[in-house]
């Protein structure tokens, strides 16, 4: 049940916000087995004055394309299936809709089962 939220600067085309969308969602169907429908995922688009991109940091060259994707998800996944998974949303994106692999920027953040409510007020997987 991952919940993904990306970030970039502001501009871009609801097709191409669509496009990253479900390219990310493809990506971890393949890579961690994410069920299917499984879509919740926000967009926010930010000023040039308020997204910093780190320039080269950790000698990678990002540009003002930058686009940031927090995953928040179940724990126990293994190094393994993380790095198949940073892999996947890199090629996806940078295939469509043309992401320099340099610019797909991605965090992992892993919680417990009991720190979801999916709806109703209810803890489905605790």
């Amino acid at each position: 049940m991952p919940l993904v939220r990306i970030s970039l600067r502001e501009g871009k085309s609801s097709e191409y916000h669509a496009t990253l969308m479900e390219q990310i969602y493809l990506a971890m169907r393949e890579s961690i087995g994410t069920p299917e429908d499984d879509r919740f995922a926000t967009i926010t688009e930010h000023k040039a004055s308020g997204f910093n991109t780190s320039g080269n940091y950790a000698g990678v060259d990002r540009s003002d394309d930058l686009v940031i994707i927090q995953i928040t998800m179940l724990g126990g996944r293994t190094i393994e299936q993380k790095k198949a998974l940073y892999a996947a949303i890199a090629e996806k994106l940078s295939r469509d809709p043309g992401v320099r692999k340099e610019d797909v920027f991605v965090s992992l953040v892993e919680v417990a089962r009991e720190d979801w409510s999916l709806g109703n007020g209810i803890a489905q997987y605790a």
